[in-house]
Order: structure tokens, then C-alpha cells, then sequence
């Protein structure tokens, strides 16, 4: 659920002083030397400036980071991965991924990702974008379902990146959470940064980049206590959805990273799928518009709660 990011953080006072690599590696959740590497490449500034990896860093000064560790090789085709596809023509592959499936390569995950399969399929892919995630332009979370749009062509992914940069994608995700919200509609604007305290995570913070999450309620459970809900992305930093329905107090179903897993209703991935997808097709200039079922295990949720209660 989550554009490529480029990492921008103002610096806090708990690491003012704090040499700018091991502050990097703090915050993003990668080794030192990953970021020294990325340091002597040019790709981390200190208030726009390159600087050097001993640098020692100021409260309030902004560090951006221009790239992230490479995986170890360029991904190579597997036709053992197999990829669900909802649509493809000449510019545009559109995937309907399944949960616990890993989008391109990256720490931890250099093999069986949808990007291996989708190259075994459309080889002329390896040439768009970057060749480490070749095609993407965004993501979803690993265990996130639904839809996403792959650059086939370099004159998709420039327009796609574009779109999305403009916040014209549409992304519609259907999720169940916790609670009951007090308002059936309403807009979560809260920047997303890495957490300070857990590095896999992310969190709402004031120094994070900018992220608004619309949502809609569409239905509500007494019992065992959850709603679901139709949500809209205006911006897609990592984690967005999950992390904002988190910090307002109803977190995902089944999202044990964000304190949605509940023994009461034990769905062992975050109840969050991406429903719809539209854009502005970059061959023809016509909107195209996609829709996604529910998988199977989160309609068997919905089966077991029953009918909904009326609103109050």
C-alpha cells in the first residue's frame, strides 16, 4: 500500500550529535555499512549537502535520503512464481496480488517475489525503471491483497510516476477494524515517519512526510466490536493505512504489528485489500478502472460475523 519512498527526516534532539550514519542506519532499519555505502555514493544530504559519514548531526537539521541498500543481484526471470494478473496489454500489467506475497526483491526477500514471476512472463520489463524492482512504480504491503499497476513500458512508468506524484491514482481498500468509529466518514491527515523505538514499524510523527488516508465506514458489529471500511488513499507512504487506523484507535484486524491481532476473531493477516485501482491509462489517455473480489479467507471472516447491526 505504499509508493517508493525517498526517506526525508528532521533530525530530533535524542540524536543531536549523533554521527549521521549510525542515525540513518537507526531510523531506517539498515546496517552501517549499507548506509556509509550510500553515503559515499551522494545519496545522503545533510540540508541539502553531501556530506561525509562522520558527520555529526544537528537538532533540527534535515537529512534526505536518496536511494536505499541494493539487494544483492538484479532479480532474474522464475516461472515457478506465479502471478495472478487482472489485466495486461502492451504499457500496463496490473497484478491482483495475493496476501504473504513480497512485491520486488529487498532485504530478506531477494527470491520468489512478484517481480521474479512477472519477469518470467514479461521480460521486457527488466529494462523499465529501476533494474532492482524493474516495472514498479508502487507497492503493497507483503501481506496485502489486491491490486497494483506495473510499468510494461518506459512511457508508462514515466506517466505513472507522475500520477501518482499528482495523487490522481485512485486506491480504494476494503478493511475491517477495531471498534466503532465516532464519525461514518472522515479524513486521517497525519505525517508517517519510521518509528523510533521499533525500526520494522512505522508511526505518526511531526517530523515524517505527509500522509491522508480518506475512510468511510460501510458496516458495523456490536460483536464482537469491529466496523469495516472503505478507504481512500491520497498519498501511499508505507504502512499508511495500518499506521493511521492504528494511531486513531482502531487498528486493522489481524494486524499483529500494529496491535490488531485479537484471540476473538484470529485472522492471521491484517484484514486490508485493495479493492480498486484506477488511472489514467498512459497509452491512450483514457481512465481505466479495476476492481478486486475479496480473497477467500477474509470473506469467510465476514461470513462468520454474520449480518451487520444497524447503524445507531
Amino acid at each position: 500500500m505504499a509508493d517508493v519512498p525517498v526517506p526525508e527526516f528532521t533530525v530530533p534532539d535524542a540524536l543531536a550529535g549523533e554521527r549521521v550514519d549510525r542515525a540513518v542506519a537507526l531510523l531506517m532499519g539498515w546496517s552501517r555499512a549499507e548506509v556509509q555505502t550510500l553515503i559515499d555514493a551522494g545519496a545522503v544530504t545533510v540540508d541539502g549537502v553531501a556530506i561525509a559519514k562522520s558527520h555529526r548531526l544537528d537538532a533540527g537539521a534535515t537529512v534526505r535520503v536518496d536511494g536505499a541498500p541494493a539487494v544483492t543481484a538484479i532479480p532474474t526471470a522464475d516461472p515457478a512464481v506465479e502471478v495472478p494478473i487482472a489485466y495486461a496489454d502492451a504499457d500496463v500489467v496490473v497484478v491482483d496480488k495475493p496476501a504473504n506475497m513480497v512485491v520486488h526483491p529487498g532485504a530478506g526477500h531477494e527470491s520468489e517475489t512478484v517481480v521474479h514471476g512477472l519477469l518470467a512472463r514479461f521480460p521486457e520489463i527488466a529494462a523499465v525503471g529501476d533494474p532492482y524492482r524493474p516495472g514498479i512504480v508502487h507497492r503493497l504491503d507483503r501481506d496485502t491483497s489486491g491490486l497494483f499497476v506495473v510499468a510494461r513500458s518506459a512511457r508508462a512508468y514515466e506517466s505513472l510516476v507522475a500520477q501518482l506524484s499528482a495523487r490522481s491514482v485512485e486506491r480504494r481498500y476494503d478493511t475491517l477494524v477495531w471498534g466503532a468509529l465516532a464519525a461514518r466518514r472522515g479524513v486521517i491527515d497525519a505525517p508517517i515517519a519510521r518509528s523510533q523505538t521499533r525500526r520494522t514499524r512505522m508511526a505518526v510523527r511531526e517530523e515524517g512526510r505527509s500522509a491522508r488516508t480518506h475512510y468511510e465506514v460501510e458496516a458495523h458489529w456490536r460483536r464482537p466490536g469491529v466496523s469495516r471500511l472503505e478507504c481512500r488513499l491520497e498519498t501511499g507512504r508505507t504502512h499508511q493505512i495500518r499506521v493511521h487506523l492504528a494511531a486513531i484507535g482502531h487498528p486493522v484486524v489481524g494486524d499483529a504489528t500494529y496491535g490488531g491481532y485479537r484471540e476473538s476473531l484470529a485472522l492471521r493477516r491484517p484484514f486490508l485489500h485493495a479493492a480498486t485501482l484506477a488511472f489514467v491509462h498512459p497509452g491512450t489517455g483514457e481512465i481505466v478502472r479495476f476492481t478486486s473480489p475479496l480473497p477467500p479467507e477474509l470473506v469467510a471472516v465476514l461470513t462468520d460475523l454474520g449480518t451487520p447491526d444497524q447503524p445507531d
